[in-house]
C-alpha cells in the first residue's frame, strides 16, 4: 500500500487542502494528513480540536484518509508511517522557494525522502488558512473557502 504523508497546520484546513488530498488520492492508496505542532505558527486552535475537524471534513473518503498529530521531525514522522512520501501543494512561486528548501533539507535528513508537489486547482489557489481566519475574525462570510463544520467552528470562536 502506496502511502504519503500530508504535513501541515491546518488551522483550518479549507476547501483547498481537501482538494489536494482528494488529488493525492489517485496517486496513493492511503493519505496520512500529519497535523504539526510549530512555535513560529502559534496555532489558535488546539492540535485536538484541529484533528477533530479535519477528520469531520475528510470523512468522505473513508480509511483511505487518517488524520495524527505530530511534534517531531518530518521524516522521522513519515518513516513511522511506513513511509518515504511526503505530499506539499504549491500555490505560488513563493510557496515553491519555500517548499522546495524544506524538501532539500529533510531529503539531506533522508536520503529515501521523495517529496509530491501538486499544484493547487485553478479554484483554490487563492485560499489560504491565514486570509480564512482573518475573514472570518472580522465577520466575513467564509463559506466558499471552507466545510460547513469549519464555517461553525469559526463562528464560535
Amino acid at each position: 500500500m502506496k502511502v504519503v504523508v500530508y504535513p501541515g497546520s491546518f488551522n483550518p484546513i479549507t476547501n483547498g487542502h481537501t482538494d489536494l488530498v482528494k488529488r493525492a488520492l489517485k496517486l496513493f492508496d492511503h493519505v496520512v494528513l500529519a497535523i504539526g505542532t510549530s512555535a513560529q505558527k502559534n496555532p489558535a486552535a488546539h492540535l485536538a480540536d484541529r484533528i477533530r475537524l479535519c477528520n469531520t471534513v475528510l470523512a468522505e473518503f473513508g480509511d483511505r484518509v487518517s488524520v495524527e498529530g505530530f511534534n517531531n521531525l518530518l521524516v522521522d514522522f513519515a518513516r513511522s508511517k511506513g513511509t518515504g512520501y511526503i505530499l506539499r501543494g504549491l500555490r505560488t512561486v513563493t510557496d515553491f522557494d519555500y517548499e522546495f528548501q524544506m524538501a532539500e533539507m529533510n531529503q539531506s535528513l533522508d536520503s529515501n525522502i521523495e517529496y509530491v508537489f501538486l499544484p493547487t486547482s485553478q479554484t483554490t489557489s487563492f485560499i489560504s488558512s491565514t486570509l480564512v481566519r482573518e475573514i472570518a475574525s472580522l465577520g466575513g462570510d467564509v463559506s466558499k473557502f471552507v466545510h460547513p463544520a469549519v464555517v461553525k467552528e469559526l463562528a464560535q470562536r
